[in-house]
């Protein structure tokens, strides 16, 4: 369901590259749309999830079912309220916020007031995302994973919507994209009322201020927004130096993000989201065991898939991009500079899907404190790493810091688990690890041979670079994977059925 999602997500932003290309209009917008987006993670995905699933794990494995509901009335009321009030004063506070945002911006009054716009129409988006990601959390928790993942596919088609028919009727066009967010927010939300009455969990209107529950869930979700949000804040606060670089600098880094989201979310986002509701019943189980040997499970998973994207993304940047955007008012110049920095996202992917597999390993025992001390550790050194090779580097020395940022993340999380005992590593991994080198030795020889020169993209047709890449992602996955298979390994090794 996440790749349906994330494959609507790759049509969404070649229909955005071929109308809007990579200028003033989608700086601006993507300006605009990081903002709700940063705050998404820090009230929704991010901090509330990791709070939230944890507690509501316990309470359905030791509590009625009505103390359960109580828990998720009480929480969707505080969340409500609470965003309500953060959506009107964003929308009102606008203009301060793209100028702390985005401070490059206020030189240009014309690119200022457009993103202000477009801000404004945004924002109610935090208030849908936030309430969607409270109901992914309980039909995550009773085992309903297909719902949520393929939930975020109702806004990409927004998106190809609003950017195929609303365009041509409103101006300035960027418009339309703003409309996009807000509806594809709405019918987000819309679309999982009905799973939640069928398990009879949909949220009633109540409010008790003392519910201990509730309040839980708050305390942990206080530092949980700056713990699991590091990459996002580094993020905005890349978005701010990259105001100050040339026009397009905003949007080349937006459309190599995307690229690089795509393993990212498919990987990260999925294994994540079954491992944060698994490893809390164990917790609360005090199956310290299991616990440990689920976490080497989604670390072996994340290394044996995320290693070759990585390379992947690297070796074919060329060819994803004149593929996917390389096309209408989309140039030459935009494929080059989004180039430099899909490279230099690429060289931090496994660290920023690593910390989606063992963050969980903390939040599951609603231990919030220690990542969020690693949390601070990153961000530091990635503002420290921005400022070193933003001149040498410009757009994609930004990309580099994230990477590298959210490789020492990942580092310092496995080093605590293991110095906690949370997490012993199981035996086999130097043996593992061999294998996996080996075939990504094998696949990358096979990559580089067979995508050719770059400038041998750019001259040929769109169904031509589809057909070629195709072929290409083809043999290299076959042959990555049949080394593996040659080596040994074998997909029984590596299922996982959990009971719920």
């Amino acid at each position: 369901m996440t790749f349906v999602s994330r494959i609507l997500g790759f049509v969404r932003d070649i229909m955005i590259a071929r109308i809007f290309g990579a200028g003033m209009a989608t700086d601006a917008f993507f300006v605009a749309f990081r903002i709700p987006n940063l705050l998404r993670r820090l009230f929704a995905e991010g901090a509330f999830s990791q709070a939230f699933v944890p507690i509501l794990a316990e309470y359905k494995n030791t509590r009625t079912p009505e103390e359960t509901r109580e828990l998720i009335d009480h929480i969707t009321m505080l969340l409500g309220i609470t965003l309500f009030l953060v959506t009107l004063i964003g929308i009102a506070a606008a203009p301060f916020i793209i100028y702390a945002s985005a401070p490059g911006f206020s030189a240009d009054t014309e690119k200022f007031n457009l993103t202000v716009e477009l801000l404004q129409i945004t924002f109610p988006y935090i208030l849908f995302i936030s309430l969607v990601a409270l109901a992914g959390g309980i039909l995550n928790t009773y085992g309903r994973f297909n719902v949520p993942a393929i939930t975020p596919a109702l806004l990409n088609l927004s998106f190809i919507g609003c950017a195929l028919w609303l365009t041509p009727l409103i101006d300035p066009p960027v418009l339309a994209l703003a409309w996009a967010v807000f509806i594809g927010g709405a019918l987000q939300l819309i679309f999982q009322v009905p799973f939640l009455l069928r398990l009879k969990l949909l949220p009633r209107i109540r409010f008790r201020s003392r519910d201990t529950g509730a309040w839980r869930v708050i305390k942990l979700m206080g530092p949980a927004v700056f713990g699991v949000s590091v990459s996002q804040i580094s993020l905005l606060i890349n978005t701010i130096f990259a105001s100050l670089l040339i026009t397009g600098s905003v949007s080349w880094l937006y459309y190599a993000d995307r690229l690089m989201e795509f393993p990212a979310g498919l990987l990260g986002v999925a294994l994540g989201t079954i491992l944060l509701p698994s490893l809390a019943r164990h917790y609360t189980n005090n199956s310290t065991e299991e616990y440990s040997r689920l976490l080497d499970w989604g670390l072996r998973m994340t290394i044996l898939l995320t290693l070759p994207a990585a390379l992947a993304l690297a070796l074919l940047a060329t060819p994803l991009i004149t593929t996917l955007f390389y096309h209408g008012v989309f140039t030459e110049h935009d494929v080059w500079m989004t180039r430099e920095a899909l490279i230099a996202y690429s060289i931090g992917l496994l660290g920023l899907i690593l910390v989606k597999v063992l963050a969980p390993g903390f939040y599951a025992r609603q231990n919030i404190k220690t990542p969020v001390k690693i949390a601070i550790i990153t961000l530091i050194a990635t503002q420290l790493m921005n400022l070193a090779f933003i001149i040498p580097f410009k757009h994609a020395g930004l990309a580099l810091a994230i990477g590298l940022g959210a490789c020492i993340n990942a580092g310092l999380l496995y080093y605590k688990l293991c110095s906690h005992k949370i997490y012993q590593p199981q035996p086999g991994w130097l043996n593992f690890f061999v294998k996996i080198l080996i075939a990504l030795a094998s696949m990358g020889v096979v990559l580089w041979f067979a995508a050719g020169s770059d400038a041998s993209w750019f001259t040929d047709s769109t169904m031509t670079r589809t057909a070629r890449l195709s072929g290409i992602i083809i043999m290299g996955a076959s042959s990555y994977f049949a080394a593996l298979w040659f080596l040994g390994f074998r997909i029984k090794d590596f299922t996982k059925q959990q009971t719920v």
